[in-house]
């Protein structure tokens, strides 16, 4: 488990947090559930329900379409923010790679957040679009 104090630091370092006052983050830490995973754990599935993110706190995991690798995540990145946000089903699967801890944010947490510190949906925005900017950059040169 990781003190309050532990949690503060490392969300503090995870891009879409990192602008944000401590205080709102020690609050939006608080309600962040703990989850550990073994190795080669399905985490969850393509086409599933998502209304969860994950924060990698210690491990890696895999997201992958099929037999299809699409990105390692590694300690301080997170993964299935996607389904938080459009509420679509989960457009991949997330499979641990080793024993892995995990903060979990739920939708309906996240948005009581965005509702009182308005900001953190200004640094969603910012990541994503950075992300976005990083895919069409490796097109662009498999192209």
């Amino acid at each position: 488990m990781l003190s309050s104090v532990d949690r503060l630091l490392f969300v503090r370092r995870v891009p879409i947090f990192k602008e944000l006052r401590d205080d709102f983050i020690v609050r939006l830490t608080s309600v962040m559930h703990e989850l550990s995973f073994p190795a080669n754990y399905t985490i969850f599935r393509q086409g599933e329900e998502g209304r969860s993110l994950y924060i990698v706190v210690s491990g890696r995991v895999k997201v992958h379409i099929g037999n299809k690798f699409l990105a390692e995540v590694e300690q301080g990145k997170y993964f299935g923010e996607m389904a938080v946000f459009d509420t679509q089903p989960r457009s991949a699967t997330a499979t641990t790679i080793e024993p892995c801890e995990c903060l979990e944010l739920t939708q309906e947490q996240l948005y009581d957040a965005i509702e009182e510190t308005p900001e953190i949906a200004v640094n969603i925005i910012r990541e994503l679009s950075r992300l976005i900017r990083r895919l069409n950059e490796s097109v662009e040169v498999t192209n």
